[in-house]
């Protein structure tokens, strides 16, 4: 019978495997810029599809570079995936890039690999590392061009400093790396963009939800999920109230 323990596993050799072939044509050198960037979705996109349909295959899948198949909708099982978070980074040569493969049941993120091929280490659900020592002022990701202004305002009032950083699977790992320690993002993002490392995050002992303290629903028939608060336990709650106060609409339904 297959355990979460070896869906967790299967999604970081299928991660691991769609980085490094990332990488390979990246090296090739055959494509720049935007060029590089599409042709890196098709093709980790096909090969994640492939591996999935062989170890997998009565469950559904859901990729940002695949035409959304709502019979997804009756399935308990659905593999939510991202070939390429960080396109734009991967092709400026940057290393804030990741691959996602996310498996969730019943609409929770149950199962989740995110890699980060140019900085040759991955994470995954199954075994995820432990929590590092926090900083000292805290540190807080935001979006290289978008910082989203809730994730300014506090950070001011808590005296975080600012760490921008491209990929959401990237700025996710960097909490679970030291890096940072708190990531709070209100600028719009779907399904794939963090149901990987919310399932990792989760498995970290971190907490995550939506930022007005709602749990994060996955398989919905709306793949639109905007926003994200990925913290220790021990700030969740000072910094949901900060971002209520901000904004009063913003309450747990």
């Amino acid at each position: 019978m297959t355990t979460l323990a070896d869906d967790a596993r299967l999604a970081r050799r299928i991660a691991d495997a769609a980085g490094a072939l990332l990488l390979t044509l990246r090296d090739t050198g055959l494509f720049d810029g935007k060029a590089l960037g599409a042709a890196g979705d098709r093709v980790a996109n096909a090969m994640i599809l492939e591996a999935l349909k062989q170890d997998r295959p009565d469950d559904a899948v859901l990729s940002e570079e695949s035409v959304d198949d709502l019979t997804r909708l009756e399935r308990s099982r659905v593999w939510i995936v991202d070939p390429l978070d960080g396109t734009r980074e991967y092709s400026e040569g940057r290393d804030d890039w990741a691959v996602h493969v996310a498996l969730a049941v019943d609409g929770q993120a149950a199962v989740g690999a995110v890699a980060l091929p140019a900085l040759g280490v991955s994470f995954d659900s199954a075994a995820p590392p432990p929590l590092p020592t926090p900083n000292t002022p805290p540190r807080m990701l935001v979006s290289r061009s978008r910082p989203a202004p809730e994730a300014v305002a506090v950070a001011g009032q808590i005296g975080a400093e600012l760490l921008p950083m491209g990929s959401a699977g990237a700025k996710a790992m960097a909490v679970l790396r030291g890096q940072a320690d708190i990531y709070l993002h209100s600028g719009g993002q779907y399904e794939w963009d963090s149901c990987a490392p919310v399932a990792v995050a989760l498995a970290a002992g971190l907490h995550v939800s939506r930022i007005d303290g709602a749990a994060m629903r996955y398989n919905q028939s709306d793949v639109y999920l905007p926003d994200l608060l990925i913290c220790r336990a021990e700030a969740a709650d000072d910094l949901l109230a900060r971002v209520r106060r901000l904004n009063p609409a913003r309450s747990a339904a």
